[in-house]
């Protein structure tokens, strides 16, 4: 097992063996926070590819790598727009959020029961 240099190259072969053979690659991540060092590994059980880095830098790189990577992995197709039956706004049956879309549209609403204060005893 052989580490690749260049984020470029890592993410082009991790994409490309997971899209040959999806059912048998697997894909971990490490992170050794007493050496802030991060180790991704992807294997298909004969090709090994990993990637270590100590550098922050590559945080936003591998934060776009998972999410393609899991993207790939729900097994699901994106409606294309054009041939979609999305219903206008104002018709019957039409919502505000599409069916498979991964992501919320809209950030999650805080809220909750906040705690009485406890009274002081005289």
């Amino acid at each position: 097992m052989v580490y690749i240099p260049s984020w470029q190259e890592f993410q082009e072969a991790a994409e490309n063996l997971y899209e040959k053979s999806p059912n048998s690659t697997r894909y971990c991540v490490k992170w050794k926070s007493s050496e802030a060092k991060l180790v991704l590994k992807i294997t298909d059980n004969t090709t090994c590819l990993k990637f270590k880095t100590y550098s922050s830098v590559y945080l936003n790189r591998f934060e776009a790598l998972n999410l393609t990577l899991m993207r790939k992995m729900q097994n699901r197709k994106r409606p294309n727009p054009s041939t979609s039956s999305i219903p206008a706004p104002g018709e019957a049956g039409a919502s505000t959020k599409i069916e498979g879309d991964p992501l919320p549209t809209q950030p999650a609403q805080g809220g909750g029961v906040k705690k009485k204060k406890a009274k002081k005893k005289k």
